[in-house]
């Protein structure tokens, strides 16, 4: 199951795998804030460069991010799309520079700035992306759990995400169990030979009591952690965390400083009066 799913439940061998939740999660927040914070792909095209390199050395099952990927380009080109269909002099405003005409329709033109423009924002999602699916594939539902208590998220909702995560194969193994079984019962879901609303309203017949049993199993974990004395103490270890390496402590400088930068970079953008959102390097 773990190798049909990005989700990954126990932890990897290589060395962003061996980092401690504290320092994946506390990576990934400043991270975001990094990305979040510019339009200049002088700092995006970097971070997108480490983020593959960073993707590429957790040797993850490249099938299911296939897929994943593929829904984030389509969702994005047609994104970018909307973007230039709602305000095709979008660039122009960001960058506070000319409008350079590439091309002029009846009613929508493109101009040099707003093409730079969209480019800058499809980088900035596929950086995005690329941490995101880094994050995701280096940590585990316990090592996310502790990761977040490290932040001083209350330790009764780490563990319930956790929960949520460790529940997401069970539902998925489920799912199948009970499609292919009805599928031996003679009920049809192969998608050549079914419509899709069908298919959906088959879906949904099987979803629903799986909801239901999920519950269930939930008053089941909640009555035994009840009886364990879960929750009596303030705080409480995380079997899942183990003492920082020498690359946690190279990780914690690297996203010290990158935090350092993103507070300088905020408050020049505040107080600066000539900052313009989007870098464009060609304006006159």
């Amino acid at each position: 199951m773990n190798n049909r799913m990005i989700i990954n439940f126990t932890p990897g061998s290589t060395t962003l795998h061996k980092l401690t939740g504290a320092t994946k999660v506390r990576s990934f927040i400043i991270a975001t804030v990094f990305l979040i914070m510019s339009f200049d792909l002088r700092l995006i095209l970097p971070f997108a460069v480490a983020a593959t390199y960073a993707l590429f050395s957790l040797k993850p099952n490249w099938k299911p991010i296939r897929y994943v990927f593929t829904f984030f380009m389509l969702l994005n080109l047609l994104n970018l799309f909307l973007f230039w269909i709602g305000d095709p002099g979008i660039g122009t405003m960001n960058s506070g520079g000319t409008t350079t005409i590439l091309w002029q329709g009846n009613r929508f033109y493109l101009s040099a700035e707003t093409a730079w423009y969209l480019l800058t924002r499809f980088c900035k999602m596929l950086a995005s992306f690329l941490a995101s699916m880094v994050f995701i594939l280096s940590i585990t539902p316990s090592e996310f759990a502790a990761g977040l208590n490290s932040i001083k998220v209350p330790y009764k909702i780490c563990t319930i995400v956790a929960l949520a995560y460790r529940c997401i194969p069970d539902i998925v193994r489920s799912y199948m169990d009970i499609s292919t079984s009805m599928q031996a019962r003679g009920m049809e879901l192969d998608p050549k030979k079914v419509p899709v609303t069908t298919r959906l309203k088959q879906t949904v017949l099987i979803i629903i009591p799986l909801i239901l049993s999920t519950f269930e199993n939930v008053g089941n974990i909640a009555n035994a952690m009840s009886l364990r004395g879960y929750g009596k103490r303030k705080k409480r270890s995380w079997y899942a965390e183990h003492e920082p390496t020498a690359a946690d402590r190279i990780f914690t400088i690297g996203y010290i400083a990158l935090g350092l930068f993103c507070i300088v970079y905020i408050l020049y953008r505040i107080f600066s009066p000539d900052y313009h959102l989007l870098w464009y390097p060609f304006t006159s």
